[in-house]
């Protein structure tokens, strides 16, 4: 495994649509693992492959609760419920913060990384994390959506 390089504000990469995924194999896989050890560096809740340089439809989630890592191959978003003011960041655009509007619920189809056609229904924060991560694989950024007025800069902790 190893850190990839995050793709940051201002790369044209991160405006393209991703390419869907038909094949997985092992370079898929050190992809994931890559992707996994990226997002638990920089503390990310969701990591997208965009957001490595690779442009392909897969996006990886980590809530950090005893449900370890979920990996999402080609999600599609099927259903979305309500909407609300929700805070956002992006490890692409480092100590930026904004409100955003979201769906509640959503409820997302995918291939695992078995090979398994999967559906998950999602609430709160896994339903916010879903809608942010296929926004970048359809080459949006959360800077785009941002309720007008909300974005702010945080500075980085000096250690």
């Amino acid at each position: 495994m190893a850190i990839r390089n995050l793709r940051l504000e201002g790369d044209e990469i991160l405006k393209k649509q991703s390419r869907e995924i038909n094949v997985i194999d092992d370079k898929l896989q050190t992809l994931i693992d890559d992707m996994i050890e990226t997002m638990h560096k920089y503390n990310g809740v969701g990591l997208a492959a965009v957001q490595v340089g690779v442009l392909k439809r897969v996006i990886v989630i980590d809530l950090y609760d005893d449900n370890g890592p979920i990996v999402l191959i080609n999600p599609i978003i099927l259903e979305t419920k309500g909407e609300h003011e929700v805070d956002e960041g992006c490890l692409s655009f480092p100590n930026q913060f904004a409100k955003v509007l979201r769906p509640e619920e959503v409820v997302a189809e995918y291939t695992d990384r078995e090979g398994k056609r999967m559906r998950v229904k999602a609430k709160e924060l896994l339903a916010q994390a879903i809608c942010h991560e296929v926004d970048h694989l359809n080459g949006e950024v959360f800077v785009d959506k941002i309720i007008p007025g909300t974005l702010e800069y945080v500075e980085p902790d000096k250690e």
